[in-house]
């Protein structure tokens, strides 16, 4: 609060602090009425200590939008995945049928063992194997190794998350253990002619690998 200059100058003369103490407490008296005469500092306009500010409605202040997940709609994003991949297998499988002579046979003459004699497409790999180990080692040593490994990746690989860059481990030894597999298979099955002998199919043809 400034102090008017009349009585500042009355200070400042003799016998002027009893006088300016009168004059300030003479201030004082009329402060203190007039604050008690003012309302609250926070009423309102008739003097109450409540106002309303604004009514607004609860979607404004609450979030209700759902927060974005892992998941996605069956369509179009998982069926329209689907269809593509059964139309490119439906146009492989015609294109292949075209160049590829397999047809259906007389039944089987156990009498008459077929040269080559191969196994079903699933058990191929085994078959290669025993032309290359023991048979001790290609039909029991390895396949149990493969299956205790597998069997154990999920011990091994205790990673919740369904990213692949977050499950490399489990990851490599799928993919390591499906292309060991299908790289037999495909041997067996291109590669193997008269008496189960390496041969390429572009110098002896296909025939016979479709007839299982």
């Amino acid at each position: 609060m400034t102090i008017p200059r009349s009585l500042l100058e009355a200070s400042q003369q003799p016998g002027g602090a009893p006088a300016l103490a009168g004059a300030g407490a003479a201030l004082s008296g009329a402060s203190a009425g007039a604050a008690a005469s003012l309302p609250p500092l926070m009423a309102g306009p008739a003097g109450n200590t409540h106002r309303l500010l604004t009514v607004v409605k609860s979607g404004s202040i609450q979030d209700v939008k759902a927060s974005p997940g892992d998941k996605v709609h069956v369509w179009p994003h998982l069926l329209a995945a689907e269809f593509t991949a059964a139309l490119f297998i439906t146009a492989f499988t015609l294109v292949f049928s075209l160049f590829i002579n397999a047809p259906l046979l007389e039944l089987a003459n156990h009498n008459e063992t077929p040269n080559p004699s191969k196994a079903p497409w699933y058990f191929l790999g085994l078959q290669e194997l025993l032309t290359m180990f023991d048979p001790m080692i290609a039909g029991v040593t390895i396949p149990g190794v493969v299956l205790v490994l597998l069997a154990f990746a999920p011990y091994l690989d205790k990673n919740p998350s369904l990213r692949p860059e977050d499950r490399k481990f489990a990851i490599s030894v799928q993919t390591i253990h499906l292309m060991f597999w299908a790289v037999l298979v495909i041997i067996g099955s291109f590669f193997r002619g008269q008496g189960f002998n390496f041969t390429y199919p572009w110098d002896t043809g296909l025939h016979g690998i479709f007839h299982l």
